[in-house]
């Protein structure tokens, strides 16, 4: 019996964080077009918010392992579509983008359900007006030979989580200014 290569399927978060971000790089999303799109979101509520913590709550974000396996399922189902590798009607449905498909949000509402009710509602205002990064992906999603009916929510529902990741931290750290109780890592939330 031929020994087998072992598999890898357990990941570090670090290494999840790694090839979440060289896929999306590789998709033309980079992390921190991610980011200015929380940071617009978050600064009509919190002030003085910086990028830089837009940017931190979205690599946090990148590295959670639900997330992980959600932008790597949505850019491989992507490709699948864009190669034609699909068969019967869902190749089309996909490939077209069908509004009336709504498995790609559903998947973006479980990314940014990871931040509670506050995160799927942001993640509706980001779906809905197509910011930043999510505008420009689902308009080259209409070109051909491009498919990012997947991509554009997944996306969208990262942006939306570190805008919501975002609110939390500030939140905390104005609580423990007011009681005067010792800093905390932002990488506690």
């Amino acid at each position: 019996m031929a020994d087998k290569k072992a598999k890898k399927l357990i990941y570090t978060r670090h290494e999840m964080f790694e090839l979440n971000k060289k896929l999306l790089l590789k998709r033309g999303v980079t992390l921190e077009s991610i980011a200015e799109i929380s940071f617009n979101q978050q600064a009509k509520y919190t002030d003085n918010i910086s990028r830089d913590i837009c940017l931190e709550s979205v690599e946090k974000i990148l590295s959670l392992r639900d997330v992980f396996h959600h932008v790597q399922l949505a850019a491989e189902i992507d490709r699948l579509a864009e190669e034609g590798m699909f068969q019967g009607p869902i190749q089309d449905i996909i490939y077209e983008d069908l509004g009336l498909f709504g498995i790609d949000e559903t998947m973006g509402l479980d990314v940014s359900g990871l931040y509670g009710t506050i995160g799927q509602t942001n993640f509706g205002d980001i779906d809905v007006n197509n910011h930043g990064i999510v505008k420009r992906l689902n308009d080259a999603g209409k070109e051909d030979g491009i498919c990012h009916t997947f991509l554009d929510d997944i996306v969208g529902a990262i942006a939306a989580a570190a805008s919501t990741r975002v609110a939390q931290v500030m939140s905390e750290e104005t609580a423990h200014e007011e009681t005067g109780l010792k800093r905390f890592s932002i990488f506690d939330l």
